[in-house]
């Protein structure tokens, strides 16, 4: 029976919400599955992902193949790296304890990666809600400014009138 790692579909209409399940590659997509090895929640920001990767590093370790957007998770999870030094273990290449700690300086890392990335969505996020309130107060100024504007318009043709009227009777008498 080969077994896959993939995505079980769950949520509402464009709103989709992903089971990681290892199942038998011929059941279908939502049908039945052997384990439910985590979640992946695509909409937010960052994608949330929840999985057991001791458990999802026994699948893979036992043959089970994920599918590419599986693949792509455990990657980001660090199963297939976990998976690479095993393999290394195995062949005498590296004892397990200095796989541990390579192990232990990638995660390391990525947690690194992961804070700054983060860091810098919010730091954007921050920027355009200014620029937006910056746009906001622009516009409210324009338009206090056109109200004045009118509100002195207003007023100024009443005069201009009056004295529209004796400029066009000296044009006129000087004219004749």
């Amino acid at each position: 029976m080969p077994v896959r790692l993939r995505l079980q579909r769950h949520g509402r209409s464009k709103r989709p919400f992903y089971f990681i399940v290892a199942a038998d590659s011929r059941s279908p997509r939502d049908g039945a599955y052997i384990e439910r090895i985590g979640d992946y929640n695509p909409l937010s920001v960052p994608a949330t992902i929840n999985i057991d990767a001791d458990k999802a590093f026994d699948w893979v370790i036992k043959g089970a193949e994920p599918t590419n957007t599986v693949k792509k998770i455990l990657t980001y999870k660090g199963v297939l790296y976990k998976k690479h030094l095993y393999r290394g273990v195995r062949k005498g290449a590296f004892t397990q304890e200095e796989a541990d700690k390579k192990f232990a300086d990638w995660v390391e890392s990525k947690k690194g990666s992961i804070s700054d990335r983060i860091d810098a969505l919010n730091a954007a996020k921050k920027e355009a809600r200014q620029q937006r309130i910056d746009a906001e107060n622009e516009k409210r100024t324009a338009r206090a400014t056109a109200k004045a504007n009118a509100a002195v318009v207003e007023e100024a043709p009443v005069v201009e009138a009056e004295t529209e009227t004796p400029a066009a009777d000296t044009e006129t008498s000087a004219a004749e």
